[in-house]
């Protein structure tokens, strides 16, 4: 591909005063032997990369390495890679002067300057965030990845360029400390190798894999290595067997192929003995040919023609012709028992297809004439780059968004089918709900229900290859929390978090509003003054009084219980007492002497509507009738519980001040949760008695447990029900007390079975 430089890292980096003129001679070499691999390139890109190369010279100049050589030949090395690519002047420009922002001072203004801003824009895209200050070296890690992640997303060149870099730095790791071998090759193999892999980069993949392994684990790749080079003189002459077998079995149809060997990475051969507890000897396909002929067609005839010579493997055929891979891979791949029975896979592809599987997003420089290319970019599987930017518009933290992508970051996938036979990839493990958003974010967002081949299935059922999925949608369903718990694309989880971040900012700023015009109503003052013109001043000053920046922002914090509201009334009330608006004693009087003496704010009415605003706990879980109190917690809105609830009381003690009035609504829009204790004789069917009467009282059931304790003469169940109010629990425990082999029925109170 192109002349391998050494590099040691850009840290062990030392200027010494004088430049050596053997080292710029080697410098000016090297360039040499990059400038001889730009023949594709026109005179005047010719000229542009000859300038970058001039310009990196300069601004690395006096820069070695610790192996002893000019820092210049890394960038050189780097290009020479992207010239296998065929990537163009900018990306090459790009590739000399990747390092030259970081290291040496360069501004970015400087290379807009000198070589215009695409290529400027390439090399931000590659310059880390070592400048700023993080508290952590995960979140500098996690901002520079999101940032790399992003530039790619807007120009794949700048991960083209970037694993370029990374592939050369692991060439060269033996000029590099020992001791940090081990974070950049488990960094390697576990971001950039997948990056490399999930863009079709095969050859890229492959290597970055093996020399991350070399140096995790360099006793186990130094045996591996030598089993599979005896393995390897073992098996020559039955693979050259095998080769001459099948050129004739080609010549003689009069087929024109092309015929290569293709030998497992040692870090492959490593994972399947780990992951399947195989020693070496057991590890069959070690050794594989590739048959490159000239059509699709040519593909399957090569198919048949094998299948004639030697028997194929049963359920070792895969068809990744007709269902390309996610990363734009396209093969058929069979599996034969060949002499003395040794299996040998078979791979067949034609030239666009293997220069596809070798080079992934790359080949779209290598063949782009021979196609167009928005369908270059449906085939290579693009459609991943475009999500980065989709997840980012809606995760803002650094670290969320590297988590989110880190999802999409493995190889495997299973592919399903639309009810009007689309093919769409996803993950392996991959649910409805994954796929519901990978349609579109709106069928996510909207989705109550599923079909799989027909069958009613849950949202949260596992995709298989093959299946036909069809998604329900209505417009009042919305996204479930619990979702959060299934799914494995980051792009549903990113849409996820983000439409029930955006519903509770809007209902905690809602809830703000009704306690702090509650509060409002304690001082005497009977509503909230409108934010209009005539209230901008007083708006404004108490805006600088709390710290928030609009009203909507200082009622959020009020709903989140970040801020108290009493506090903040009274400073209202003192404000608009300067414009002249006394309060009203009387309305004062009713609003204090009605409150209980331990709460400081008026009565909020519930009536089940709040949805993230409003949190009924589950370690009472307070029904419609009963007393209440409400706590609001710092950050985390209101939770309601019993006014007897031990927690309630604990929390009272401590932080009274954050109590506030409750209250149920008259008209009620939902039922409530509530767990009931139901003793019973042991016996056949009793667990079927206990439900139909459950069932007879129009309850519905949402949890039963029965415990785990071995058959006794009674036995104890656990129901959390869904029921109307305390009036309708207590109509059903009566109905169950009276049921046969039912000894007590109660409900379940003060017995924390989650968070308050």
């Amino acid at each position: 591909m192109s002349v391998v430089l050494p590099k040691t890292p850009k840290a062990g980096s030392s200027r010494p005063k004088a430049p050596d003129p053997a080292a710029a001679n080697a410098a000016a070499a090297s360039f040499a032997v990059l400038e001889a691999q730009l023949g594709y390139l026109s005179e005047a890109d010719t000229g542009m990369v000859r300038r970058a190369y001039k310009f990196a010279d300069e601004a690395h100049l006096g820069q070695m390495r610790k192996s002893g050589e000019p820092y210049i030949t890394h960038p050189i090395a780097v290009a020479g890679l992207c010239t296998g690519w065929k990537l163009d002047a900018q990306a090459l420009a790009a590739a000399l002067l990747h390092d030259a922002m970081e290291d040496c001072g360069v501004t970015k203004i400087e290379l807009i300057e000198r070589f215009g801003s695409p290529v400027a824009e390439l090399v931000d895209g590659l310059t880390k965030l070592d400048k700023l200050e993080f508290n952590t070296l995960e979140e500098n890690q996690a901002e520079s990845f999101r940032k790399m992640l992003l530039a790619m997303a807007r120009d794949v060149r700048v991960i083209l360029i970037k694993l370029a870099d990374r592939t050369h730095n692991m060439r060269t790791m033996s000029d590099m400390p020992r001791s940090k071998w081990g974070r950049i090759a488990s960094e390697t193999l576990e971001i950039y190798a997948p990056i490399a892999h999930r863009l079709g980069l095969n050859q890229i993949y492959r290597e970055l894999q093996d020399l991350s392994f070399k140096h995790l684990l360099p006793w186990r790749y130094a045996v591996l290595s030598k089993a599979v080079t005896r393995a390897r003189n073992r098996r020559r002459d039955l693979i050259r067997k095998v080769q001459s077998d099948v050129e004739g079995v080609f010549a003689q149809a009069h087929m024109d192929v092309r015929i290569s060997g293709r030998e497992k990475t040692i870090y492959s051969i490593y994972k399947k003995m780990d992951e399947k507890h195989l020693s070496f000897a057991q590890v069959t396909d070690i050794y594989g040919l590739r048959v490159i002929v000239p059509s699709v067609i040519d593909c399957y005839t090569a198919l048949g023609l094998l299948h004639q010579i030697y028997k194929p493997l049963p359920g070792k055929f895969k068809d990744h012709i007709a269902i390309a891979k996610v990363n734009g891979y396209q093969s058929l791949h069979t599996t034969l028992v060949g002499p003395s029975g040794v299996n040998v896979e078979f791979q067949m592809r034609t030239e666009p297809m293997h220069l596809v599987a070798e080079s992934g997003v790359a080949a779209h420089w290598l063949y782009k004439e021979h196609e167009s290319a928005s369908a270059q970019s449906e085939r290579l599987g693009t459609q991943w780059l475009q999500s980065l930017l989709d997840i980012q518009t809606e995760t803002r933290d650094a670290a969320e968004f590297w988590d989110h992508v880190k999802v999409d970051l493995f190889p495997d996938a299973v592919y399903v089918f639309t009810p009007k036979s689309q093919i769409m990839a996803l993950p392996r493990g991959a649910t409805v709900v994954d796929f519901a958003y990978a349609i579109h974010s709106r069928v996510g967002d909207r989705a109550m229900a599923a079909r799989i081949n027909g069958d009613q299935v849950p949202l949260r059922t596992e995709l298989k290859n093959g299946d036909v999925v069809e998604v329900i949608t209505a417009p009042v369903s919305a996204p479930n929390p619990a979702w959060l718990g299934f799914v494995r694309t980051g792009r549903a989880r990113s849409k996820i978090r983000h439409h029930l971040k955006t519903m509770a900012q809007t209902e905690s700023v809602d809830l703000g509003e009704k306690l702090l015009a509650q509060a409002l109503r304690a001082e005497g003052i009977n509503q909230l003054p409108a934010n209009d013109e005539a209230h901008h001043t007083l708006w404004e000053k108490l805006l600088r009084f709390t710290g928030n920046r609009n009203q909507p922002d200082l009622l959020m914090d009020i709903g989140l219980g970040k801020r108290i509201a009493t506090i903040v009334a009274k400073r209202l009330t003192a404000l608009l007492s300067e414009l002249g608006q006394k309060p009203d004693p009387l309305l004062m009087t009713r609003e204090r002497f009605t409150a209980h003496e331990s709460i400081s704010q008026g009565a909020i009415t519930l009536d089940g509507s709040e949805n993230a605003s409003v949190v009924y706990s589950r370690c009472c879980r307070p029904l419609p009738g009963d007393d209440i109190v409400g706590y609001l917690g710092r950050g985390e809105g209101l939770a309601v519980h019993t006014r007897d609830c031990a927690i309630a009381r604990k929390l009272e003690h401590k932080d009274s001040e954050r109590f506030i009035g409750v209250e149920w609504s008259d008209e009620l829009s939902r039922s409530f949760e509530t767990t009931i204790t139901v003793t019973v004789i042991n016996g056949k069917g009793v667990l079927a008695r206990v439900a139909a009467a459950l069932a007879s009282g129009e309850t519905d059931i949402v949890h039963v447990d029965m415990g785990q304790e071995t058959p006794q003469d009674t036995a104890e169940l656990k129901f959390v029900l869904a029921v109307r109010d305390a009036a309708h629990l207590e109509q059903v425990l009566r109905h169950l007390n009276r049921t046969p082999s039912v000894i007590k029925a109660e409900r379940q109170t003060n017995k924390n079975q989650g968070q308050a």
